[in-house]
């Protein structure tokens, strides 16, 4: 726990949440309020982290430090920001304005942000020492202290986060052996023939692709066990487990705020609560081109925070941000607009027809409702801009979306 005495009975603003989300609102709010008190109390024991390094730069960059990646330095700096690491707030009274920390403390606020993010989905394994549910920066720092050039981690979940970092650890010559419950990688997002490509690329690289649903595990003293459910047992020095996270809404269910598969926000991120808003990975909110969605990536938490904060601070702007997300693995990358599952239609257009280089559309009743861009620059706003106008006047073929973002 922190000392309490880091902590005043009373700010203009109080951010519950220690990430992205909240190192963005204090820079909103400052944007027009460059002395309102406020307090950022984070339940992480670390500072506020630019958390896709965790799983992207720290691995791949030999230049890239923790200590770099830290967004605490203007919170830090700033003589009316109170920054309250390693503290749980146990409860909020909107009525009262007032949040509750787990030691008892009663602090008031005048306006009030949820930024409390998402936490991962868990298994029937528990977390230890060396199976690590992947989000943090003490998940990253256990995890480098647990891998090197001669070992295996087992890596569970095939989706965003989970072939990230098999990605990043082959990369620092780390035996993986992937366990996939579905039959590629990222099947959920990807077309087929990309995440077989996927699947395979991985295997070209050396990592052990295994098909099966976890059933259990447990740590063996100096590694891991995880049991499959048809009874395959798989043996290695640690266990990352990446199979999704789940939006972290009991501090806004128990108070009372609608909760509808995250925190229910208006077009100003303000919660159903008088003074009380959320940003981040938790806020389900109208999106301008798409509606009312929920996204968990840093785009949306760095945009939401910062606009959330500018809100508090008395901003009349509508939020109308549609954000984006990226990744690399292994020797390719891509960016993303919108919803990309690969039960809706799609469209892809692969340069010379090969899986490599190319966009792939993903509609709905002939609206594009996400793009995704493979190894392909600079077109996010296309994408955006394609959206809006297929909202407005569907396509009657989507063949014709062929060739609208270039690959060039």
């Amino acid at each position: 726990m922190a000392v309490m005495t880091d902590i005043q009975q009373s700010y203009d603003y109080v951010i519950v949440g220690g990430g992205v989300a909240a190192a963005s609102a204090v820079t909103g709010i400052r944007s027009s309020d460059d002395s309102g008190t406020v307090a950022v109390i984070g339940s992480e024991p670390d500072k506020p982290v630019y958390r896709p390094a965790l799983s992207k730069d720290l691995w791949l960059k030999d230049d890239a430090t923790l200590a770099g990646s830290s967004l605490a330095g203007d919170l830090d700096d700033d003589d009316h920001v109170d920054l309250v690491t390693d503290t749980t707030v146990t409860a909020i009274d909107p009525d009262a304005h007032v949040v509750r920390l787990a030691d008892g403390t009663a602090v008031t606020y005048g306006k009030l942000l949820l930024a409390t993010g998402a936490e991962p989905r868990t298994l029937s394994v528990d977390p230890g020492p060396r199976v690590v549910y992947y989000r943090t920066a003490a998940d990253y720092q256990r995890l480098r202290g647990l891998v090197g050039a001669d070992s295996h981690v087992v890596v569970v979940g095939g989706g965003y986060i989970g072939s990230e970092l098999a990605s990043a650890l082959v990369q620092n010559d780390v035996a993986v052996t992937l366990v996939l419950d579905l039959e590629d990688v990222q099947e959920q997002m990807f077309p087929r023939a990309l995440a077989a490509s996927l699947t395979k690329a991985f295997a070209d690289r050396g990592v052990t692709v295994v098909h099966g649903s976890v059933a259990g595990g447990e740590e063996t003293g100096d590694g891991v066990r995880i049991r499959l459910d048809d009874g395959t047992d798989i043996t290695a020095d640690a266990a990352v487990i990446g199979v999704g996270v789940l939006p972290r809404t009991g501090l806004a269910e128990a108070a009372g705020l609608d909760v509808d598969n995250g925190i229910v926000v208006d077009e100003h991120l303000r919660t159903s609560a008088p003074d009380v808003y959320a940003a981040g990975d938790v806020a389900s909110y109208p999106d301008a081109l798409l509606g009312r969605r929920r996204v968990e990536h840093v785009d949306q938490a760095e945009k939401s925070g910062e606009h959330a904060g500018r809100a508090m601070a008395g901003s009349g702007d509508t939020y109308d941000y549609t954000p984006f997300f990226w990744s690399d693995i292994l020797d390719a990358g891509y960016e993303v607009v919108g919803e990309t599952s690969s039960a809706l239609d799609m469209v892809e257009d692969w340069k010379d027809g090969q899986v490599g280089t190319g966009v792939v559309y993903y509609l709905r009743a002939g609206q594009v409702r996400g793009v995704l861009l493979w190894n392909v620059w600079d077109s996010v706003d296309k994408a955006r801009e394609l959206i809006a106008e297929t909202a407005e006047e569907p396509v009657s073929d989507p063949e014709t979306l062929r060739g609208r973002i270039p690959f060039e």
